[in-house]
This record gives C-alpha cells, structure tokens and sequence, in this order.
C-alpha cells in the first residue's frame, strides 16, 4: 500500500512494497510513484493521475486494462490497484493498494489452454467417433452382406444335393452325393462359425433382453439335431420343464447349438441330454449332458481358444474347426452368465449355463402344440407360395418341393406373391427368403398376404441374416424362423412338422 499526493510523490509504503518491488521503503518514499510502473506507461500515467485528482473516488485503477509493475531489478508482474480518496487536513491524496495478481494470471493462461486442449480433446473425440460409427456401419453392412450372400450358393448346393439323392438310385452316386453333402455342412459350418466371430468381435451383437420359456430353446434343440444324434445312433433325450428365463433367447439358442452340436459330435455311443432344473431361487440351470469322450483335467481351460479341439494331434483329421465353445464363451461373455464344465475322460461331459430366472408364471409347453400333429398327417402335400429372389436357390428349392410332391407357386417379388395370392388358388404355406429384392423383405409379404387373405397363413421365414432386425421380430405362432444354409431333410421335417399342425378343415 502506498499514498500520493495530487503530484504523484509517494509520502507513505508500507513494508509489503519491499517485498513486491525490491526497493527500500527509503528508496521510495518522496520519490514519484512512476518508478514502480514501466517507463512504457509513465508518460501517460501522470495525465490519468491528473484526471483522477479531478474526480476522486473510489474506483479500481486502469478497470479492463492489464496493469504492470515493476520491479527494482527491472522485470514486470502484472497488478491489480484499488484507488481511495484521502485527505491530510490540507490537500487531497491518494491511497493505492496494490496486489500482485501473477498467480491469477498463471492460473487463467492454465485454464485457457486446458480449455483449448479439452475442445481439441472434444474435437477428436467426436472425429474418432464418428469414425467408429462409420466403421461400425461398414461393418454391419459387409456382415449383412456376407451372412447373405456367402450363403446364397451353399443354400442351393444343399437343396441341389437333396433333389439329386431323391432322383438316382447308383451307388456309386450315391456315395458321391453323401460325400458331397458332408462337404457342403463342412463349410456351411466353418460360414456360420467365421460370420459369428466376426460380428461378436465387432460389436455388431446386441442382446435383447426378455423373458422366454426353457421348453421353447429346449423343443428348438430336439427339431435341429433329432436326426442327426439318430444317425449317429445316439439318443437325444430332452427333460420337460416349466421353468422361465431372463436373457436373449436368440443368443442362450445359440449357446445351446453349439453345445449339443459338440456333445454329438465327441459321442460316438450312448445318449446326449438336455435337462433344465431350479431350486427356486434366482438362477436356472440348463444343462447339455453326454457320454462322450470326456475332456482332459489339463485342457478344460484351453477348449475355449480358438481352433482348439481335443484330442486333436498335428496330423489327424479334423472334425469340426474347434470355434463352437470360442462363440460360445463369448456370447456367455456377452449376456453377463455363467458356464460351467464338469468332464471326466472316457465318461462324457456335463455343460452348465445358469441364466436369471424370470418373474413369469408357467408357459405353455411344446408338447401342447405337438399334440396336434396327428390331426392333418393324413392329409395330401399342401400348396406352397414360394417367395426367393435368388434364382439359382429359387429352382433348387422349387425342384425340392416338387420331387417331394408338394404344388409349388414360385416368385421372387413381393409384387409377383400378391399377384399370385389374387388367383383364388390359395395356399398352405408360405416359404420365404428374409431379403428380397429392392429393399423388400419376407416379412413384409407374409403381412401383406395375410391382409388380403384375411387368415393367418403359415409362414416359414428362411434368413441368412442373424442381426437384431431378425431377433426382434414379434412371437408369431403360425411363423416359423430358420437360418441358412438349411438342408434339404431339415427343410423337409420342418414343412411336415409345422403344416400338419393345421387341422385338416381348415385346408379344405
């Protein structure tokens, strides 16, 4: 602090003017108080202290300017002054406190730059997401467009595969078309297994959580692999069970594939079993059960890594690519479950999922629908609308049904399957691929053929798209959902299966 008179002649310092300024409170005092600013500013400052003198009040000093000081070993720090009128008996002076404000100044050139980093920061965030999103997209698309179109061909070589062991009878042709066929489920295997890690990797999988029976995953299972564990001479035993679930069903399905589908193929004698049970509590346990070959102790926590499959030397032959257990730890991963494994060689091996248990009562059983079955079977093939936009998978489909005795109407629009609903033929069924053509879904046929029929046509939705459209797609029981590539028995069992729950009436 310090006090001028109207002249600018410093007759008070009090001893913080030392420590600020470096001089001696001698060396001050009776001097002008231009020598604490830079000689820049001296020149004006006597005629800013002039007009203060005329208008004395109290006021900050230079307000929205940048004051400086100065020092006696002649550097600069910048100042905050506060001016107060005052008077000795005789003449007006001025009392000046003073403030170094350097720490201030430090701490807002701080801010600004932290500010400057973090709307740079900001900048590259949005920069680096907007890049995700677009690789996101372009991933969507191209897993869209592989899980499409890669299985395009394979769909037609399997229903090609089956109309030809349909029509031949030499053995030697038939031993080709079966070694074709075990072939064709080769590679449709190693498609799914490739396109699943894919979008499980990228991110493209996002579970839709709800609540669904244990007996609807558990009836799926049995319709899928039924025929293969007979072929393989195994039983396949299913437990009933009224217990629910909280989880994505499509993927705790998925989840189950691929555990039956391993338990089958490292069971050469005895039975593969699907239970589910409950204690009431929070969790339900499914488990997939065989007598197979069992797992070592030692490689029970290798079984998930990629291309691992036991018991697999360098040089024998592969069964399977070892990635069903990859998927599945990664889809347990995925959904925030639990997988156990219990195995002991030579005796077989026990998966167990344990999934939340959900708030619903009891859900209808399977078996109330297959019930029945007995009421149409003995009825001659129905008529199918066939909707495939493909045409090679069209013919090879159309062949199938045909050589199989079923009246097949085939099209590839959704324009063409309206004109043939307006015939008055009608139909049983409708078999339809997911994507059409022109943007055009089966989806949207099946809604508007049921619309100008007034009935809820059977429809079978044939895809090679697992993304969330398809998921999310509402519970329909007169619809039934089934990827590509299918084979021609399990196309076959699952138009016998789902048309002869029809009543036998109601196709008259």
């Amino acid at each position: 602090m310090i006090i001028v008179d109207a002249a600018g002649v410093v007759h008070y310092a009090n001893r913080q003017v030392v420590a600020l300024f470096g001089y001696s409170l001698e060396e001050v005092i009776g001097q002008g108080v231009e020598m604490l600013l830079p000689e820049r500013f001296r020149s004006r400052h006597a005629a800013h202290r002039d007009g203060y003198m005329s208008h004395m009040r109290v006021r900050p000093m230079g307000q929205n300017l940048e004051l400086y000081g100065r020092r006696r070993d002649s550097s600069e720090f910048p100042v905050e002054i506060s001016l107060s009128p005052v008077s000795d008996g005789e003449r007006p002076m001025v009392v000046a406190a003073i403030r170094d404000v350097s720490e201030r100044h430090r701490i807002q050139r701080e801010l600004v730059a932290a500010k400057a980093i973090a709307e740079q920061a900001r900048e590259s965030a949005d920069l680096a997401r907007d890049i995700a999103d677009r690789a996101n997209q372009s991933k969507s698309r191209f897993l869209a467009t592989a899980s499409h179109d890669l299985r395009q061909p394979l769909q037609a070589l399997a229903l090609l595969n089956g109309t030809l062991r349909r029509t031949v009878s030499d053995p030697t042709v038939m031993e080709a078309l079966s070694q074709q066929e075990q072939a064709i489920a080769s590679m449709s295997r190693l498609l799914n297994a490739l396109l699943d890690i894919s979008k499980l990797e990228s991110g493209a999988v996002k579970p839709e959580i709800t609540e669904f029976s244990v007996a609807r995953a558990l009836e799926e299972m049995r319709r899928e692999f039924a025929t293969l564990a007979t072929g393989k001479g195994l039983s396949l035993e299913i437990e009933t069970t009224r217990a629910c679930v909280r989880s994505d069903p499509s993927l705790v399905e998925q989840v189950l594939r691929n555990l039956v589908s391993n338990a089958i193929k490292y069971t050469h004698r005895g039975r593969v079993a699907l239970r589910c049970t409950s204690d009431g509590g929070a969790l339900v346990r499914i488990e997939v059960i065989d007598t197979g070959i069992g797992i070592p102790a030692d490689q029970i926590t290798c079984i998930y890594d990629e291309f691992y499959q036991v018991g697999l030397t360098g040089s024998g032959p592969r069964d399977g690519y070892g990635l069903g257990l990859s998927i599945v730890k990664r889809i347990v991963d995925l959904l925030g479950l639990k997988l156990e494994v219990r195995s002991r060689v030579g005796e077989g091996s026990v998966f167990s999922l344990l999934l939340p248990a959900a708030d619903q009562a009891v859900w209808p059983e399977p078996a109330q629908e297959r019930s029945m079955a007995s009421r149409g079977a003995s009825r001659g093939k129905p008529r199918v609308l066939l909707i495939e936009d493909d045409t090679a998978v069209r013919e090879a489909t159309q062949m199938l049904l045909k050589i199989e005795g079923y009246q097949v109407t085939a099209v590839d629009s959704l324009s063409q399957a309206l004109a043939a609903g307006r015939t008055g033929t009608g139909f049983d069924l409708v078999l339809t691929d997911y994507h059409l053509g022109n943007g055009e879904t089966g989806v949207q046929a099946i809604a508007a053929l049921r619309e100008m029929l007034g009935t809820p046509l059977k429809s079978i939705l044939v895809t090679g798209d697992t993304s969330g459209s398809v998921h999310e797609l509402p519970s329909d029981p007169n619809l039934r959902i089934t990827s590509k590539p299918i084979n021609a028995e399990r196309l076959l069992g699952l138009l016998r299966e789902f048309i002869e729950l029809e009543p036998a009436a109601a196709r008259r």
